[in-house]
């Protein structure tokens, strides 16, 4: 078995270890998975303003205020941003904000919640 430990896909743990042949479990929330999955698995990652993996589904948190075309008021900082969609273009994230609406936001200006 190999002593080397991989990053949990699902929490960001650094501890996770191996199982056996390339197969790793994390310590913190259990989770176990394939890294030859991982690795073969085809799409796009999209990363917040800290480096951490964003997931269809998460939350995040506006860390800049966002003027919104038309709008009177932008989107203030630390406004939560719940059940999020990745896609695969200039605006990264597809949400639904309250009070204004659906929209796009780049990951750049937001962090995982």
């Amino acid at each position: 078995m190999s002593d080397e430990m991989k990053r949990c896909p699902i929490c960001e743990c650094p501890y996770g270890y191996a199982l056996r042949d390339h197969f790793y479990a994390c310590p913190e929330c259990s989770h176990e998975w394939d890294t030859k999955e991982a690795e073969d698995a085809t799409g796009f990652v999209v990363k917040d303003m800290n480096g951490k993996r964003l997931q269809n589904g998460d939350s995040v948190i506006v860390m800049k205020d966002l003027p919104v075309k038309g709008a009177p008021k932008p989107v203030k900082a630390g406004t939560k941003v719940k059940n999020i969609r990745l896609r695969d273009a200039e605006h990264d994230i597809d949400c639904k904000i309250i009070g204004f609406g659906q929209m796009g936001l780049k990951s750049e200006f937001v962090k995982k919640a």
